[in-house]
Formats: structure tokens, C-alpha cells, sequence
């Protein structure tokens, strides 16, 4: 069927299939002439198709469709139709919301504090939100959601929701919701549609009341290719050399969320098969990943990410993903690992690669064992990317330039940037890539790093062999029209 546009259906198909409990198991797609066009994954749906079809008076043509096409367009349906339909009602506080008991698992019955939270969760989720913030104001309760890396207001609430709702969140991470005084941290799980979710939460006792923080990890997410992360060209080439190595510590750097993670897993993807044994230790474990063992950290029972590492090597492992060296006895551990003939994936916060050396050197790490078990270090941040359907050309900052060390004789007067649109939610951007910089520990890196060299001398010599800086990789995607030169400041830093 042609392209399908969810906002036309009538509004008495899209009122009266809302009310259906048994809706994730087919979807009104389009309505022409009379005949209503239902999508089903289960045979039986096509009988709550038909009586929907009947109670609005118009004839059914079903069709039946594979999980894979049928989810997307169900949560784009919910969060679009949801949103129009109880806009009313939520201000009247009437009517029941079917949402939580069907999509997130919950009761509605303590409406309407229940079906805001829960209304909040799946839109957090539909969008691909990393966090949703919960947080006091002097007057207000704001509701913000993390995308793309920025924090985006949702709704502005009244204040006198705040105890309420943040006792709600309480409850359903299994928290002490009478103890407001001290942080406490709990967990959620939910399902909606294919969708896995597990939800981290954090409460925090502010001048202006409790603050909750909810971290999202969808279980569900595909792992994306290391091209698909925008690795390509001699980058992809060292990266995967690296991690083809027998042994050694591959080492990713940069803040927290700026993807280190997920560059990890897409490099741990392309090694997974029946011969190798593959293990990993990770707080929280943000990725299901098959064929490969993984360990959460569980510091109450003692497994922590040095422990875990030393249980490894009784299991005969090949390859060891760390999620983050956080102290000397992880980074010590990490470094015999690797010097006993095993492949250390790991990542450590710092601001560019060169600066990790300097870092395992401070931990107590010892310079000539460091220099015989690092392999590669990176650095990486996460660009958001210009939205494509609302691109254009615009003047470049001269003062943007400056900060950068150029100026429009030798960069150029206009760079592209996103308008603002409904795709990418009026903000210019949709999606990110990463920008990398990657330091191979050759001979003469090696020597530096036993002389204890200055951060400094190490970039001087990398750069004498060909090293780019995640600047000059984001300043190449801004003369591609990929991304901003602001943006590229932003993450960088300057």
C-alpha cells in the first residue's frame, strides 16, 4: 500500500481502537472509501479487527505482517494517537488510560498520576531517550528528556506533583518511598512491544525537593557496525587490526556518553564465533550480545571489575571486555591479563587519547609494563548530525572559526544546518555519529611512554606519523554538510 499516514485515520477509529486491551496485536493503517486497511501478527486479530471494523461502521481488509514492520509503526501509532486523544483528559482528569496495564505492564487503576508516569516512559522510549529527568523548580515539576545527547523540557508541571510522582517512581523501582533524605537507587523493567527496556533509577534529596533521574537501557537496540557508527577509511582499518590482535589492551576514552560502549560492542560483534570464548564484566551490562558471556557488577556480593577479571582467566578466555578502568587494582588487572596472552577491551575516561596514557601512568601503573600491553587508544565524542529534510545553507561563524584556529579565506563563508522540522522535532539535528582520533602504540610511542613523556610529546610524535584529532575529524564532516561547526566545539571541548 502506498505510504502510510497515521494522523488521517477518522478519529472515532483511533478513540475506539484505543480502548481495544488487545491492541498490540493489530493496528488501523488507513481508511478509504468505507473499507478500514488493519495490519495483524496473530491470526486471532483478525477477529478484534473485524469488531472494530464493525463497531465504526465501515468494512475490514486485513493483512498480515512481520513483527519487524508491524512494532515501529505500533509505538510511532501510540505515542502520536495517545498524546491527541488524552490531551483533554488528562486536563479533566477523567477517563481510564489503557497505556500502562498494556504496553508498560502497570495498573491504570491509580489514574492520573500512574498514567502520566507510565505515558512518560513510553514516550521516553518511542523517541529513543537515553534519560528522563524528574526535577523541582522553584514554582514548577519539570519532566525533561535526554535526546541525542541533549537535555529537551517535555512538560512543565505544578509543583505540588512533585512528592506524588516521585513516590509513583519510587514505587515501581522498588525503592523506600517513605526515606527522602538520602540518595537511593532502584531498577525498573518493562516490555513494550518487542522492546525490552530496563530502566535505571537514581533519586536525590535537592533544595527544591527529590530529583529522579531514570537511566533507559533498551536490551532491545541492534547493535550498529562499526560504519554504521561512522568509522570508515584508515580509522576502521587500525581499529579492527587492533582488535584482531591475540593480545594486548585496546583502550576507548572520552566522557560519559560519548558512546565508548557501543564502539566497543560493534567491534566485539565482528569477533563473535564458535572458537573464541568472549567475556565481559560491565556496570550496568547495556547490551545483550550472543555467543558472548557477560557479568554485571554486584559490589554488595563482591563482584567487582578487577574480581571479575581474575575469575575470568580460570575461564580460559580469549577475549576480555572490561567496561571501565575506575581504579589502579582494575588497571593493574587488566594489564596482566593482557600480558598473559589475552585481548583487553576496556575504557577509560579522559579527554583525548594521549591524556589515557599519561592516566595509567598515574594509577601506578608501571611504564614498561604499559608500554608492553597497550595496544591502541582512541578517543571519541558523539556529533549530532544535520536532519536531512530540513537542511540548508547558512552563514559560518567567523568568531566559531577563530575558536578553531581558521577563518573563512581557508575554510569558506556557509556550512549546512537543519532548519528545524517535525522529523527531527524542531531542533535541526537528527541522529549522531562518532569522531574519532586513534594512537597505535608503535616502537616509538612505546619508547615515550617508558621515558614517561608529557602528554604533549606523545601527540608531537603521534602526529609525525599521521595522527588526526577528533577536531580535524569533526571539522571534515562539517565541510561534508554532515554536521555543525559549533557542534563540533561542543563536544570537543575548545
Amino acid at each position: 500500500m502506498s505510504e502510510i499516514n497515521l494522523q488521517a485515520l477518522p478519529k472515532d477509529v483511533v478513540a475506539t481502537y484505543l480502548q481495544f486491551p488487545q491492541r498490540n496485536e493489530f493496528i488501523p493503517v488507513g481508511s478509504d472509501a468505507g473499507v478500514l486497511t488493519v495490519w495483524t501478527i496473530t491470526d486471532r486479530a483478525r477477529v478484534f479487527a473485524d469488531y472494530l471494523a464493525w463497531i465504526v461502521h465501515q468494512k475490514i481488509r486485513t493483512e498480515q505482517v512481520e513483527e519487524t514492520r508491524f512494532y515501529p509503526l505500533f509505538e510511532q501509532a501510540l505515542a502520536l494517537w495517545e498524546e491527541d486523544t488524552h490531551a483533554d483528559e488528562d486536563r479533566q482528569g477523567e477517563a481510564e488510560d489503557f497505556s500502562g496495564q498494556e504496553l508498560l505492564g502497570w495498573s491504570h487503576d491509580d489514574a492520573p498520576i500512574v498514567r502520566l508516569v507510565n505515558k512518560t516512559l513510553h514516550q521516553a522510549i518511542s523517541q529513543g531517550a537515553s534519560d528522563i529527568h524528574f526535577e523541582g523548580q522553584d514554582n514548577a515539576f519539570m519532566i525533561r528528556f535526554r535526546l541525542d545527547g541533549e537535555l529537551n523540557t517535555l512538560k512543565m508541571l505544578d509543583k505540588s506533583l512533585q512528592t506524588t510522582i516521585i513516590a509513583r517512581i519510587k514505587v515501581m523501582g522498588d525503592m523506600d518511598v517513605a526515606e527522602s533524605r538520602v540518595p537511593q537507587d532502584g531498577r525498573i523493567q518493562v516490555k513494550l512491544g518487542q522492546k525490552n527496556v530496563d530502566i535505571r533509577v537514581s533519586t536525590m534529596p535537592t533544595m527544591n525537593g527529590e530529583k529522579a533521574v531514570l537511566r533507559i537501557l533498551d536490551r532491545s537496540k541492534n547493535i550498529l557496525s562499526l560504519p554504521d557508527l561512522g568509522m570508515e577509511g584508515q580509522d576502521l582499518a587500525i581499529f579492527r587490526q587492533a582488535i584482531s590482535q591475540p593480545h594486548g589492551i585496546v583502550l576507548v576514552t572520552g566522557p560519559t556518553g560519548s558512546g565508548k560502549t557501543t564502539t566497543l560492542y560493534a567491534g566485539l560483534s565482528e569477533l563473535v564465533n564458535e572458537t573464541t570464548n568472549i567475556m565481559t564484566v560491565e556496570d550496568p551490562v547495556e547490551y545483550h550480545l550472543g555467543g558472548v558471556n557477560q557479568v554485571q557488577v554486584n559490589r554488595a556480593a563482591g563482584v567487582t571489575f578487577a574480581s571479575s577479571i581474575r575469575a575470568f582467566l580460570r575461564q580460559d578466555p580469549d577475549i576480555i571486555l572490561v567496561g571501565e578502568v575506575r581504579d589502579q587494582e582494575t588497571a593493574s588487572t587488566a594489564v596482566q591479563a593482557s600480558l598473559t596472552g589475552h585481548l583487553v577491551l576496556t575504557t577509560l575516561h579522559t579527554n583525548d587519547a594521549a591524556t589515557a596514557v599519561s592516566r595509567l601512568l598515574e594509577m601506578g601503573i608501571e611504564p614498561f609494563l604499559l608500554a608492553s600491553s597497550l595496544s591502541l587508544v582512541m578517543g571519541q565524542r558523539l556529533v549530532r548530525l544535520n536532519c536531512p529534510h530540513c537542511i540548508r545553507e547558512v552563514a559560518i561563524s567567523e568568531a566559531a572559526l577563530a575558536q578553531v584556529g581558521l577563518d573563512v579565506s581557508s575554510f569558506g563563508h556557509t556550512q549546512l544546518k537543519g532548519k528545524g522540522c517535525e522529523k527531527c522535532l524542531q531542533t535541526g539535528f537528527r541522529g549522531r555519529r562518532g569522531i574519532f582520533e586513534f594512537l597505535p602504540v608503535d616502537e616509538e610511542v612505546r619508547a615515550l611512554i617508558m621515558e614517561k613523556a608529557s602528554v604533549d610529546r606523545i601527540k608531537a610524535k603521534a602526529k609525525d606519523g599521521g595522527f588526526r584529532t577528533m577536531l580535524e575529524h569533526g571539522l571534515s564532516l562539517v565541510r561534508e554538510g554532515k554536521t555543525l561547526l559549533e557542534e563540533v566545539i561542543r563536544v570537543t571541548r575548545l
